[in-house]
């Protein structure tokens, strides 16, 4: 299986040590060499520059890409109750089990218990 490419994200401290470095970078070739030891492009300083100088808060962290996720009320409560309802069923699965097993133990000790009918709607 052929491992599918990723996209890189680069921390916020990572971002600051490069652009501390390219500030710091003096001679010729001395930036080119920074790039080519760290992988980068130099759009990528062109860009966090950029943001560096506009003063966004939060433009040195990676953002997540893609259109937002607005799940409704609704949907969550929905989810919740689907969730309650599967964890339920498995305790009353559980529940039911235990008590053939006991109906079992008590016939063989020479104890049976009686069925008692309980009126379920959906069985």
């Amino acid at each position: 299986m052929i491992a599918r490419p990723r996209r890189r994200r680069f921390t916020a401290e990572y971002k600051r040590s490069i652009l501390n470095q390219a500030d710091a970078a003096q001679g010729v070739g001395a930036m080119g060499a920074l790039l080519r030891r760290e992988g980068l492009y130099s759009s990528h300083l062109t860009t966090w520059k950029r943001q560096r100088k506009q003063g966004e808060l939060d433009a040195l962290t990676p953002h997540k890409r893609g259109p937002k996720v607005v799940v409704s009320s609704l949907v969550k409560e929905n989810r919740e109750l689907q969730a309650d309802v599967t964890r339920l069923t498995r305790k009353l699965k559980n529940a039911e089990l235990i008590i053939e097993v006991q109906k079992k133990v008590a016939a063989l000790l020479g104890n049976p218990i009686p069925n008692i009918q309980i009126d379920e709607e959906n069985s």
